[in-house]
């Protein structure tokens, strides 16, 4: 039999990445998707899912708490809290208002399916391998996180704020009066220090930065 699960997350683009994931995997079948935790409290009562995997910070009624009262009235319902923060305090949290796991939103889908499958199948704890490839995953995204536009030069700078608008190294190059060879030297260095391979990964940066 497939695995039932309810989604719970205030953002669309969560969800749907969330739902990507267990569909990609037929023992799982998402029944649900909704906004909120009062939401999810609601929807438990009316169709008992297998398993909730839940965010934390959402408005009317937070994870914690609704993983608080599904609990006490559910308590065989598994709960997994899904947030972007690497917060041992969030981790500790879960576990005393119930939950049975804890995830990250920035794993990868083969961890996230790993992941779920120990709890499923109630191993105690995770694998030594499969902890390690959590904490190496986290480990990476955290540096990632500390990479900010920052820590390139005010030319650099402007050169990403170009690209970002969708101009060519040799608008960039008329713009700036510099030669080409020179818009590609810069662009190297930015997609270095950034972390990303392509100008449509550094376009997405600019745009979740704020820089257009």
């Amino acid at each position: 039999m497939k695995t039932q699960v309810l989604v719970v997350d205030d953002h669309a683009q969560a969800r749907n990445t969330i739902c990507k994931i267990l569909e990609s995997e037929q023992r799982y079948e998402v029944i649900g998707v909704v906004e909120s935790g009062l939401q999810a409290i609601e929807f438990v009562e009316q169709r008992l899912p297998d398993l909730i995997l839940m965010d934390i910070e959402m408005p009317e009624m937070n994870g914690f708490e609704a993983t608080k009262h599904i609990k006490e009235r559910y308590p065989f319902v598994k709960i997994v809290l899904v947030t972007v923060s690497d917060d041992m305090l969030n981790l500790l949290e879960a576990l005393k208002y119930g939950a049975q796991g804890y995830l990250f939103k920035n794993l990868n889908q083969s961890t996230w399916l790993k992941y779920l499958d120990c709890l499923l199948n109630e191993e105690a704890s995770l694998s030594r391998e499969l902890a390690y490839e959590i904490l190496k995953e986290v480990q990476i995204s955290k540096r990632k996180e500390m990479l900010t536009v920052n820590q390139l030069t005010s030319r650099e700078q402007d050169i990403l704020y170009e690209v970002a608008r969708g101009l060519t190294n040799k608008e960039i190059a008329l713009r700036y009066e510099i030669s080409e060879y020179t818009v590609k030297n810069h662009l190297k260095n930015i997609l270095q220090k950034l972390q990303v391979h392509n100008r449509v990964q550094l376009t997405r940066y600019a745009m979740e930065q704020g820089i257009i």
